[in-house]
């Protein structure tokens, strides 16, 4: 088949999935897009203007008037701005107002690779690769609290535990989109892996995905 080829990597927190994304966009030359940003971004913004974060208009505002420039902030990369991206993401009014943006990218005529909680299910379900990247809360933890402290982030493992089930918690049970798996994705627990093993299990998925869809 010709056309786009469009790999939608899935997930909770601190996954890995990130990673993932970036290494099989370097493997197969597709731009990459974090729509966690997204989120991340319209919660930063939010927040810097004043808003209540359970304010969905509000919230719905600030969506609109994300650009693309915007998601190069180092402030987004913060605990702090998870936490928000998580509170803004409930809202289907903020969802709806980054649908096109998401799906925009997704349709490049070369293809491209996105990872999120919904791209399998919403964003690009006709996807033909499709990764849903998951671990333990416990190891997420961990990633995440290295992370953290290496960006010089005064945290503890507990609070980035407790973190973690919440947002799962939230993200989950959102009625708007909640993270789950699509039917047809393929499960990658990297509870035990290091990240070049993560990244080559990746790679053979989308290998299996691509003769596939080569095939049809």
């Amino acid at each position: 088949m010709t056309g786009a080829f469009v790999i939608a990597v899935d997930g909770p927190a601190a996954s890995g999935k990130g990673t993932i994304a970036t290494r099989l966009g370097e493997a197969y030359g597709l731009p990459v897009l974090d729509t966690g940003l997204l989120y991340r971004a319209v919660g930063v913004l939010a927040k810097r203007a004043g808003e209540d974060l359970d304010d969905e208009t509000a919230c719905a505002a600030a969506a609109v008037t994300l650009t693309a420039d915007q998601l190069g902030d180092p402030a987004l990369r913060t605990r702090e701005a998870g936490e928000l991206a998580s509170r803004v993401a409930v809202h289907p009014r903020v969802r709806d107002a980054l649908l096109d943006f998401q799906r925009t990218f997704a349709g490049q005529e070369a293809g491209a690779i996105l990872d999120g909680r919904d791209i399998g299910t919403v964003i690009w379900p006709q996807a033909p690769a499709k990764l849903y990247v998951t671990a333990t809360p416990e190891v997420r933890a961990e990633r995440r609290w290295k992370q953290l402290q290496g960006q010089g982030e005064a945290v503890t493992y507990e609070d980035i535990l407790a973190d973690i089930r919440r947002r799962d918690a939230r993200d989950g049970g959102r009625g708007a989109a909640p993270m789950r798996p699509a039917e047809d994705a393929v499960l990658l627990d990297t509870s035990e892996m290091t990240i070049e093993q993560a990244a080559d299990a990746a790679r053979r998925i989308v290998e299996a995905a691509r003769a596939r869809w080569d095939a049809s």
